[in-house]
């Protein structure tokens, strides 16, 4: 199921403070945090919390998100092998338009939600499908307001 608008890849990293100095040695970035981030979600029909240190990492129009996980709940973040890098490949995420038109595909589709945060009235809403069967890794799926869309230093329209 690979729908929306394509603009982050995620990475876990041990530490997001020599994952953020190695970005702004490579490139010319535009760097939001390191901050840490508290959530508490459904994951495999049950609540789960995720106590993160997230970066958000922009090249133009792409947005590269490091996480150091701290506690994760879910076990999401914790089961990709370490690569010996800095940071390691997690998922793709996707901006969608209409929230509840995509949960409708994604109920009609057969890749398996493993963590989902979609609480009404929030200007966030996200789940990861479990597609590493299909390409190797997660798919994230994101609808947020423009302006959470610009408080986390997205491009404008």
């Amino acid at each position: 199921m690979f729908q929306g608008k394509v603009f982050q890849n995620g990475y876990i990293c041990k530490d997001i403070h020599a994952a953020v100095a190695e970005f702004a040695n490579q490139a010319d970035v535009r760097i939001i945090g390191p901050f840490d981030a508290e959530v508490t979600l459904q994951a495999s029909g049950r609540q789960a919390r995720q106590v993160t240190k997230l970066a958000f990492v922009w090249q133009g129009g792409f947005q590269y998100e490091l996480i150091e996980p701290i506690v994760d709940e879910t076990g999401v973040y914790g089961n990709f092998a370490d690569n010996g890098g800095t940071m390691h490949f997690h998922h793709l995420a996707m901006r969608v338009d209409d929230w509840d038109a995509f949960r409708a595909a994604v109920d009609a589709q057969d890749l398996p939600v493993v963590l989902e945060r979609a609480t009404a009235g929030d200007a966030l809403k996200f789940l990861y499908l479990d597609a590493r069967s299909v390409c190797g890794h997660y798919l994230e799926y994101v609808w947020m307001s423009d302006e959470r869309w610009a408080q986390i230093g997205g491009p404008a329209a």
